[in-house]
């Protein structure tokens, strides 16, 4: 046996120890809980056996079996998995505190140290608080939302364009990557006031790139989240390769950091865009926000508001393609309400009912995420009659309650007109439909979300008329997920824009 061999098989050997000492420990902590119910699991292993390549599915059909409050062990973790909207309200709402304090962090999302600088990922407490309150203030406020109207309405008016452009020599346009494109520049713009990539050439496509990239890495599956022992081996080198693309994404924003403050230094604050108003705080109240801090919410922006928007993009016109009455309803209604071809603006949004039904019925059979992002409890917390132990995994399983046939009818149809007058929304009050999730850690780009895609998804259906690529049959047209930090369409979606 070679050196090689008996290295490994020292640090299986010791592995093995290790995990089967702290599950012992777990048992002996756990004895006399009233532990939620979930299937019985393997030594070393735990329930990671059932997950399969698609976990959302099938933590649902385990919860068909166990209950709507579900135990499980995946590898040395212990995980709770919430997938009702009735438990989701008793911990997202009633006991919000100590569900939401802290998070489970994956171990590729330690990379260049995000998850210390992260508002998505820092414990609630203050500089979380003034974190939160300066993005909400100087991004997402509905004053600066307003402000930045116009420059939406020009992002999309370029989405149109490019689509026109299509049209004229018949090519098929991917839906998902050019609604990527359009959510991408949309947010530099707010940032920073210019474009990062261009949909006509490659410049700027390592950016676009680079943030697909890091979504695909983060959303892979990591051994180490299941065995955190093995995180100073990163074994499958995903918080290396991660590490790679933050690194390069955060020295581009330093870049565009300093080259604002060169500007700032002639000219004086002139721009109204998001990083004058954060280096106007950094300045003002440097013990809230630095550099740093400004540079990972960047991070976060792009990463969470980029492939969320857009693959919610792609599935809408997927079921719309797929069900061609709902189109011609939805397009009966603009062309009655704005016009034919006419562009829509985001006041019209509210005159047209359906075709917020329509974006609303996307999110509740294709949320963007599967799971909101994993919670952990940090002491013994009650849920109902049950103990969820300290330090377990919180996920609640959003896909789950979408398609939940006790509150759903026909929960896998999708008909937009269930919507209709019932005054469902999507801000965290309903937990019937929390795709942003609820609670202090409601996502907190929904304000824009809730803007843009009805507008983009609208824009796209009074400017053309749509044909799937190849002459596939609404009813042949492939729906299948890919499992990730989003949950994308598996084939991309490509169709033909005919003028109307």
């Amino acid at each position: 046996m070679d050196f090689q061999s008996i290295l490994v098989a020292v640090l299986l050997a010791w592995a093995l120890i290790k995990v089967l000492l702290c599950l012992s420990a777990k048992r002996r902590s756990s004895k006399g809980k009233n532990l939620p119910p979930g299937p019985f699991p393997l030594p070393l292993f735990g329930n990671l056996h059932l997950l399969g390549n698609k976990p959302h599915l099938s933590l649902t059909r385990l919860a068909q079996k166990y209950g709507p409050v579900m135990n499980l062990k995946l590898g040395m973790i212990n995980t709770v998995v919430i997938s009702s909207s009735a438990m989701a309200k008793q911990a997202l709402q009633k006991q919000d505190l100590a569900f939401s304090t802290h998070r489970s962090i994956a171990d590729a999302l330690r990379a260049n140290n995000h998850s210390q600088f992260s508002v998505v990922f820092l414990p609630v407490a203050s500089r979380w608080r003034a974190l939160r309150k300066i993005m909400n203030s100087n991004i997402f406020s509905g004053n600066r939302l307003e402000i930045n109207q116009q420059l939406r309405a020009k992002k999309i008016e370029e989405l149109i364009i490019y689509c026109q452009k299509s049209s004229e020599v018949g090519e098929a346009v991917d839906i998902g990557r050019a609604a990527f494109r359009t959510t991408l520049n949309l947010l530099s713009n707010t940032i920073f006031s210019k474009d990062l990539t261009d949909p006509y050439s490659d410049s700027g496509k390592e950016f676009k790139d680079l943030v697909w990239n890091m979504m695909l890495e983060a959303g892979k599956p990591n051994l180490v989240d299941y065995f955190p022992f093995l995180e100073k081996f990163d074994p499958q080198g995903v918080r290396r390769r991660l590490t790679c693309h933050f690194t390069k994404a955060l020295d581009l924003f330093q870049d565009l950091i300093d080259e604002r403050l060169e500007e700032r230094k002639i000219k004086g604050n002139k721009n109204e865009d998001a990083l004058d108003s954060l280096l106007n705080v950094s300045q003002e109240r440097p013990e809230e926000i630095d550099m740093t801090h400004i540079q990972h919410m960047f991070l976060d922006l792009f990463a969470a508001g980029t492939d969320t928007s857009s693959s919610t993009l792609e599935w809408a016109m997927a079921e719309l393609l797929k069900n061609p009455e709902v189109m011609a309803k939805a397009q009966a209604e603009l062309a009655d309400v704005i016009n034919k071809g006419k562009p829509i603006q985001e006041y019209d949004v509210t005159h047209l009912p359906y075709l917020q039904c329509i974006v609303k019925e996307t999110f509740r059979i294709h949320p963007p995420v599967p799971f909101l992002i994993p919670r952990k409890v940090e002491h013994d917390v009650n849920l109902c009659e049950y103990t969820i132990p300290n330090d377990s995994q919180i996920l609640v399983n959003v896909w789950a309650m979408g398609r939940d046939p006790s509150i759903w009818e026909n929960p896998l149809v999708f008909k937009p007109e269930r919507f209709w007058n019932i005054g469902m929304d999507v801000r965290g009050q309903d937990f019937e439909l929390i795709p942003f999730g609820a609670g202090r850690r409601i996502c907190p780009g929904l304000p824009l979300a809730v803007r843009t895609v009805p507008v983009m998804l609208g824009s796209l259906l009074n400017s053309f008329e749509w044909k799937l690529e190849g002459g596939i049959a609404p009813m042949d047209l492939d729906m299948d997920e890919k499992f990730g930090i989003t949950l994308a369409k598996a084939c991309p979606l490509r169709a033909i824009p005919i003028p109307i």
